[in-house]
């Protein structure tokens, strides 16, 4: 069995050589350690490991996850946010990578100034315009950037996106995605006079090209700790918001690394 050290050394290297071929510092670009499935024996690993930021794709995994997990890292939320947990998700995590609109914005922000919560927040762009993915327009960014900006709770720090998956020896196909976000993000910085220094791209199959491109967080998983045990999925509802309406019919299972 390989162990995770050896495994992150291979995925340092190439961190560092994509960062050398696009001319950036290896330093600026850290790791979400995607535990989706895995029990908290893996959180632990990937914290001796040194790795500092874990992701969760959903609440209610990480409300039962987090209270068995070594204490150290930060907990961030990569995947898909209904607006009747927002609740709960801020009491497990300090960022979300996937705010996909206006209204998402909005309720983070009011449950937020309600319970003293000050979290991190990306916004999520659908780049590729699949109708399998989720994330605002690129045309929708600008409005919420600034409803965003004037959310006194929230902190901005950049925007999210997923490429679509396509095997190996195609992966170039990823770039123009990738690519597109860190644009949009320039032109948001120039439009608002901000710095948005984060961009959350990049998975396993894929990291060395959104390196290339700009990424600083790239979230992975199989990588790092091989494929997900098969789990069933559950349906759960948050008791504290269970009167307010999600989005959609519940939490889809989105494979974020």
């Amino acid at each position: 069995m390989v162990e995770l050290a050896d495994i992150l050394n291979d995925v340092n290297a190439r961190i560092a050589a994509a960062c050398a071929k696009a001319g950036r510092d290896p330093g600026d670009v850290e790791i979400v350690a995607v535990t989706k499935t895995h029990g908290p024996e893996v959180v632990r690993e990937a914290w001796e490991a040194g790795l500092r930021i874990v992701g969760e794709n959903k609440v209610q995994e990480a409300a039962w996850k987090q209270p068995q997990s070594v204490s150290g890292p930060a907990w961030h939320l990569i995947g898909h946010l209904q607006r009747n947990k927002v609740r709960a998700a801020l009491e497990l995590f300090s960022c979300f990578h996937s705010v996909d609109s206006v209204a998402l914005i909005d309720r983070i922000q009011t449950i937020a100034a309600e319970i003293g919560a000050r979290p991190s927040i990306l916004l999520e762009v659908n780049m590729s315009g699949e109708r399998s993915k989720s994330g605002m327009r690129p045309d929708e960014a600008p409005a919420a950037v600034e409803r965003a900006l004037a959310s006194p709770n929230l902190t901005l720090e950049g925007f999210m996106t997923m490429a679509p998956f396509v095997p190996e020896d195609k992966v170039e196909e990823t770039r123009p995605v990738f690519a597109g976000l860190r644009a949009l993000r320039d032109r948001m910085e120039a439009q608002f006079g901000v710095s948005l220094p984060r961009l959350s791209m990049g998975m396993s199959g894929d990291y060395a090209v959104a390196v290339e491109e700009g990424a600083t967080w790239i979230r992975l998983g199989t990588v790092l700790f091989g494929e997900r045990p098969k789990v069933k999925p559950q349906r759960t509802v948050d008791a504290g918001d269970a009167g307010e309406s999600g989005e959609g019919g519940g939490e889809f299972d989105r494979v974020l690394d």
